[in-house]
């Protein structure tokens, strides 16, 4: 992983050197596994994020806004009782694992003086927040509960005493010369990046490939040289916040990964180069748990759509076969005389072939002559009634996928709240039941609020993340003479700029946003089509976020998520 124990020792040089001496105003605890801590230091305020999300923990200062709870989670009254109003006396990690500790110093509510350690265990699923009273070494408690059931070695608990996670027992890189290297590797027995991971603390696979890339030809003489070249870098704080593409993925480092090629985006600090590199992904992960129950009904209602569509084209395909049934009961009616009953088939001239072809009709045994012609034009009248019908369905199921296709793009994008406004949406619609819930009951009249951007030239650009906010942005938000954007022929946000005249760079920008926000978004050379509100138009009894619209014009952009954050980031600006 990229947040190994080189990283760790990085960042808390990083967030010592602002947070050390600062006093924690605030604390938040916005998601299950994820703490805020709003430190005033410097004379200005920092936000410290501690996550121990299974996926992507890590500590890092952040500029990302998160929605708090109306009600704080237990383990945030407790952090605030403990820590608000403490001062952060040191930052450190402990020798070279995955682990920061915030030294903290205040008075308790007695009036005495109180020392708390705050600790950020970074393993994975294995991450854990723990407030410990530092005089007793006891936990106070832990934002995951671990017993010694899960745990042989160590419970944490209220209560029990903190102990650290057990040692590796590698030798430190930082103490290692170049024949300390040698004695701890088998130059013989290859896999040397393997080899440089199960020898040495704090190295993860990734650095222990960039040292064996930076080798060369790695022998005995070449590998100890860079692998002790990258950790002198890292010793001398020459850091690099680096974010590059290993495959179809993107890693992150604080030094320049050669092993990955030439191409490369760097960052003022390792923060700013985590808040991009984690921007959408561990909300999307929480959106995810969270609108579990509705991604399977929308994923439900689409598969069920898209089998009903192919159940009737079939039919339809069979009432093509009416003018078969026709021929068949006119060519009876003229063979009556022929026919007989018990008879199975019969083949009679078909005159209405110019070569005067003789054809075969299956016929009923149990029904007479005139039975059997009148069958045929009762299944033919049948058939010529059910065109329109099966018509009429194909065009109402074929809405109704589009519908949930639209809605299953938008959870790709929601954000927590989005999620809720989705949830409402299809209560409204009639397709899930409503809960009743406990508690303040949302005003009526509640508008839904709109996603920001700022453009490039300063014009203000809206955008819905979900059907509501659609609806409520192109026809009650958006003025009639400003230009509205969107997708063309393809589910996604609608997007409004509030100026009738944007400029061009404004109108692309806006593309990119539209883009970035629809069933595209990985895609190149996007068509997007802009207009003027005055020509967007919801028909009567139409689905939510449906609407039509023409005298548009196209632009073709490719999504970019670094345009995406650069027009938010010039919100908060």
């Amino acid at each position: 992983m990229s947040f190994d124990g080189l990283f760790t020792k990085a960042m808390t040089e990083e967030i010592a050197s602002i947070l050390k001496g600062g006093r924690i105003n605030k604390v938040h605890q916005p998601y299950k596994n994820e703490v805020i801590l709003v430190v005033r230091a410097g004379g200005k305020n920092h936000k410290l994020l501690l996550s121990a999300h299974p996926s992507y923990s890590r500590v890092q200062l952040t500029e990302e806004s998160y929605e708090n709870p109306k009600e704080a989670p237990m383990f945030c009254m407790l952090l605030r009782k403990h820590l608000e109003g403490y001062t952060i006396e040191d930052i450190y990690q402990y020798e070279l694992d995955r682990m920061i500790i915030l030294e903290v110093k205040g008075r308790n509510e007695l009036g005495d003086v109180s020392q708390k350690q705050l600790i950020i265990e970074i393993m994975g699923r294995h991450s854990n927040i723990v407030l410990v009273d530092k005089e007793r070494n006891m936990i106070l408690d832990s934002i995951k509960h671990v017993s010694y059931a899960v745990n042989s070695y160590r419970a944490i608990l209220p209560g029990q005493e903190y102990k650290v996670p057990p040692a590796q027992e590698k030798v430190n890189p930082f103490k290692a010369t170049e024949e300390d290297i040698r004695k701890n590797l088998d130059f013989n027995a290859g896999k040397l990046d393997r080899q440089l991971v199960a020898s040495f603390s704090g190295i993860s696979p990734l650095a222990a490939k960039e040292a064996v890339y930076r080798a060369g030809l790695a022998n005995s003489t070449t590998l100890p040289a860079a692998f002790s070249g990258l950790i002198e870098e890292i010793s001398e704080h020459r850091y690099t916040a680096t974010i590059k593409r290993d495959g179809n993925k993107e890693v992150f480092y604080m030094l320049p990964l050669k092993h990955l090629g030439e191409t490369q985006r760097t960052f003022p600090s390792l923060s700013e180069m985590l808040d991009r590199y984690y921007f959408g992904k561990a909300e999307r992960d929480r959106v995810k748990q969270k609108s579990q129950d509705v991604e399977r009904f929308i994923s439900n209602e689409i598969e069920k759509n898209s089998k009903k569509i192919g159940k009737l084209e079939r039919t339809l395909k069979d009432t093509e076969r009416g003018e078969q049934y026709q021929l068949f009961g006119e060519l009876l009616t003229a063979n009556l005389y022929q026919m007989k009953k018990g008879m199975k088939e019969i083949e009679v001239v078909n005159y209405y072939d110019e070569g005067q072809g003789t054809i075969t009709i299956p016929l009923d045994p149990l029904k007479n002559p005139s039975d059997n012609a009148q069958k045929y034009f009762s299944k033919y009248q049948k058939s010529k009634n059910a065109v329109g019908v099966v018509l009429e369905q194909i065009e109402k199921t074929k809405l109704e996928l589009s519908y949930f296709e639209a809605l299953h793009q938008q959870l790709q994008s929601a954000s927590p709240r989005d999620i809720e406004e989705i949830r409402e949406e299809l209560q409204e619609e009639g397709y899930i039941r409503q809960k009743k819930k406990k508690g303040m009951k949302k005003p009526a009249n509640a508008k839904p609020q709109l996603e920001t951007y700022h453009a490039t030239d300063g014009d203000l650009i809206f955008v819905g993340k979900n059907n509501k906010q659609n609806d409520y942005l192109t026809n009650k938000f958006a003025r009639r003479d400003e230009i509205w954007l969107h997708t063309k022929d393809i589910p996604g946000s609608h997007v409004v700029i509030r100026n009738e005249t944007p400029s061009e760079e404004t109108i692309k920008e806006a593309a990119v946003l539209a883009a970035f926000f629809s069933k595209a978004k990985q895609s190149s050379s996007v068509p997007v089509d802009f207009t003027q509100v005055r020509h967007v138009k919801k028909p009567n009894g139409s689905k939510p976020g449906f609407v039509i619209y023409d005298q548009q014009q196209t632009v073709y952009i490719t999504p970019d998520a670094d345009t995406v954050i650069r027009l938010k980031e010039a919100v908060k600006a």
